[in-house]
């Protein structure tokens, strides 16, 4: 599987696990959130693999001023993960009100659609290096 085919899929695949942990934890079906959550770590792990491999084969500084702006994000995005993922354990003992953890899981889920969007413009203003 190729970089951008690899990195697509992954990316997918996690906004879907992360849309059914969203659903799963509204419906307070916490074994299956948290093991949707999971998932999604997993994935987006995998996903970022692909992604540092794309920049291997397209150039990326040719989509001019985008690049910056959506590695920036993709960065920012994924330490905001960290807010729901630490929270989520203290709002489930008690500790912080769920409202908390919901305010960053929702923050992560709009970070990752504007990441999302910036990364696919990168990506058509990108130029693949020549092998």
């Amino acid at each position: 599987m190729g970089p951008v085919t690899g990195f697509l899929t992954a990316l997918l695949v996690t906004v879907a696990f992360l849309v059914g942990a969203a659903i799963t934890g509204r419906l307070r079906r916490i074994k299956h959130h948290v093991a949707l959550v999971a998932c999604a770590v997993v994935s987006l792990g995998i996903a970022i693999v692909f992604a540092l491999r794309v920049g291997e084969v397209y150039d990326l500084e040719a989509a001019g001023v985008i690049t910056p702006i959506h590695l920036n994000l993709a960065r920012f995005t994924t330490v905001m993960y960290l807010w729901p993922l630490l929270t989520g354990p203290l709002a489930a003992m008690g500790k912080i009100s769920p409202k908390v953890h919901r305010v960053g899981a929702y923050v992560a889920l709009g970070l990752t659609l504007a990441a999302t969007i910036t990364g696919v413009l990168m990506l058509l203003g990108a130029e693949p290096i020549p092998a």
